[in-house]
């Protein structure tokens, strides 16, 4: 009995080939989970980077000031490892996409065809033996067929014979015929038996070679992916712990830094940062009252809660600072007109006339002079490019060459640095010289090799260069020697001194008063264009924001009571500038109403503001008014 075509695919063949699909789609999905991991190690790495960088201390800024210190030495050293640590896992992430992925993309595509070829195989011999199935079976059938003609025409032959009717031609036609269809009949059995031979070889032969043979070839392929896919996952264990000793070691670094941070360390560098080299004042003197005459303010140079107390008392008259810092005694005189109201003074009450002499700005007054406001804004202007300069160093201009804004122990410093890098750049230039006289003396020995001339013109302008950087050095040297002189020994004794040290010249009394001078006429309390240079770059130094802030400009000469006045209304100084009085209050004058209608007055050395002319009674000494006039 032969068997049917269901049974010819008993080893489903079907079932493999969708098994060995689903084996690709697994190594499929392995590989992208991969190329994932890669991507978030990449952007990892990336975002720890950029974390890194962003903390990074920017150039030239205050940050850069503060890596001295251990703990921001120690942060810095923290984000160069970190930056290492994130180049780890760069490292991982190209590993994996160079060891893993890029293998097995390729290892895809060469299963996906190994693949394809068996199982074409295995169709091929599928087909071949169905189609020898089909042969048979047709042979089979024509067998079937011719025997059954061949039988009926020998029933038919013994009929036409055992007939005596018929004719011995028709007996002789019918056994002829079934002769024939017996042959016939034996023919389809020879080849009914060829075919069944045929294929009884095939199907054993595609039974037990072909598709064995397939099979283990697939068998083979199966295993090989599935020991690519473990050796994968073994890499991929391996190219994390390969980065596992430099990432210790990162961590150890960041560990390394931590306890380098030394507090003590700091703070000395603190102190030695901020130390200034002044002396701390001396004891204040015994003031005795006398009759007639008030008793001045005594207010501590160094004294923190005394400028706070004293902004306290003064809640509506002057300006107060935002930071109070030691040495600080006055406000800057520089600003004295940009610091007037900025707007017309408050009328009088009208409850009780005003005195004759309250009334200065009207024309048919004689007590002064009157400015027009043109004169004033032009006095303004001409203070402009002034302040620009100001504005510059407060955002952190260059200074002065000799670094004279500075207190003189930071002073010293910095002379010092700068000599010393003055005395690296002699040394380079001597190097250079030394070099290019060498070469000098080769060519002389060796003309073939160069011309000794073209030596020279670089001597020249080395040699220059070193003359310039030696004057250099001996200009910022005498400055540091200076400095030097100034800063006070342990055993001198306590003695008052203000923000700006005294100069050592011969002239400085005769500078001090030329300033004092200079103030009394000038509306805004600065030099005029008349003092030397030195002088005028000093005191924009000293009136700078920040400079009043860090230090005491206590030796700068307040300006000059030029007469007195009393009050005959309250006023409330609000606004910027302005001071509050409080009527029959008798006040100190020291500048004269400018045409736009304030008088600025002194209570005492530490208050001094601007009221409305209009609010008080102005008694000018007989030599004030002819000096003004003058003016």
């Amino acid at each position: 009995m032969l068997p049917q075509l269901p049974q010819l695919r008993r080893d489903q063949f079907d079932n493999l080939e969708k098994h060995t699909q689903s084996g690709i789609e697994f190594v499929e999905r392995y590989t992208k989970f991969v190329k994932e991991r890669s991507e978030i190690e990449f952007n990892y790495a990336k975002q720890i980077r950029n974390l890194s960088k962003k903390y990074q201390p920017k150039k030239n800024s205050k940050e850069e000031e503060e890596n001295k210190y251990t703990s921001c030495q120690a942060f810095l050293s923290t984000l160069n490892e970190l930056n290492d640590y994130a180049g780890q896992h760069e490292v991982i992430a190209e590993n994996l996409t160079s060891q893993i992925i890029t293998e097995l993309l390729r290892y895809l595509t060469e299963l996906k065809a190994e693949r394809k070829s068996h199982f074409h195989d295995g169709r091929k011999a599928q087909q071949h033996i169905e189609c020898s199935w089909k042969q048979l079976e047709a042979s089979k059938r024509r067998f079937e067929r011719d025997c059954k003609e061949a039988d009926r025409a020998q029933q038919y032959f013994e009929r036409m014979d055992a007939d005596i009717n018929v004719t011995k031609a028709d007996v002789e036609k019918a056994r002829q015929q079934a002769q024939m269809k017996h042959q016939m009949a034996a023919d389809s059995k020879s080849e009914y038996s060829n075919f069944l031979t045929k294929f009884n070889q095939e199907q054993n032969e595609h039974y037990y070679t072909l598709i064995p043979n397939i099979f283990q070839k697939l068998q083979e392929m199966e295993e090989r992916r599935i020991e690519r896919v473990g050796v994968s996952m073994k890499t991929y264990a391996e190219v994390d712990r390969e980065v596992l000793p430099i990432v210790g070691k990162c961590l150890d670094g960041m560990t390394k830094a931590a306890e380098s941070i030394e507090p003590k360390t700091d703070s000395k560098q603190v102190v030695e940062s901020y130390k200034s080299g002044f002396e701390p004042p001396g004891d204040v003197e015994f003031e005795d009252y006398g009759a007639g005459q008030s008793m001045k303010r005594t207010v501590s140079e160094t004294s923190l809660s005394n400028s706070r107390g004293e902004a306290k008392e003064r809640p509506s008259g002057g300006k107060s600072k935002g930071k109070l810092w030691p040495f600080i005694k006055n406000k800057n005189k520089l600003m004295s007109l940009l610091t007037s109201p900025h707007q017309p003074p408050p009328a009088p009450p009208a409850s009780s006339p005003p005195s004759p002499s309250a009334v200065p700005n009207d024309p048919q007054s004689p007590k002064q002079n009157k400015e027009p406001l043109s004169n004033r804004f032009n006095e303004f202007m001409a203070s402009k490019p002034k302040m620009t300069c100001l504005r510059s160093l407060r955002r952190g201009g260059s200074g002065p060459e000799d670094f004279s804004h500075l207190p003189p122990e930071q002073r010293r410093k910095k002379l010092q640095a700068k000599i010393d890098d003055l005395n690296k750049d002699i040394q380079k230039e001597m190097d250079q010289k030394d070099a290019l006289t060498k070469m000098k003396g080769v060519y002389e020995k060796n003309p073939q090799m160069g011309d000794p001339a073209s030596v020279d013109p670089r001597l020249v302008e080395i040699a220059m260069n070193i003359e310039k950087l030696q004057y250099e050095v001996q200009k910022f040297e005498g400055w540091l020697a200076e400095v030097e002189g100034r800063l006070p020994s342990k055993s001198d004794p306590p003695r008052r001194q203000s923000g700006l040290y005294e100069t050592q010249n011969s002239n400085s009394s005769t500078v001090a008063n030329n300033c004092a001078q200079d103030r009394e006429s000038s509306p805004d309390g600065s030099y005029t264009e008349e003092q030397s240079s030195e002088t005028q770059d000093k005191v924009a130094i000293a009136n700078t924001p920040e400079f009043d802030d860090e230090f005491d400009d206590g030796d700068e000469e307040t300006l000059p009571t030029i007469g007195t006045c009393k009050a005959i209304y309250q006023f409330e100084g609000h606004n910027e500038g302005t001071i509050s009085v409080t009527e029959g209050e008798l006040l100190y004058v020291i500048e004269e109403d400018k045409g736009d209608g304030w008088t600025r007055v002194r209570r005492n050395e530490e208050e001094e503001g601007y009221v409305p002319t209009s609010y008080v009674e102005v008694s000018l000494e007989t030599t004030a008014k002819g000096a003004m006039t003058y003016i």
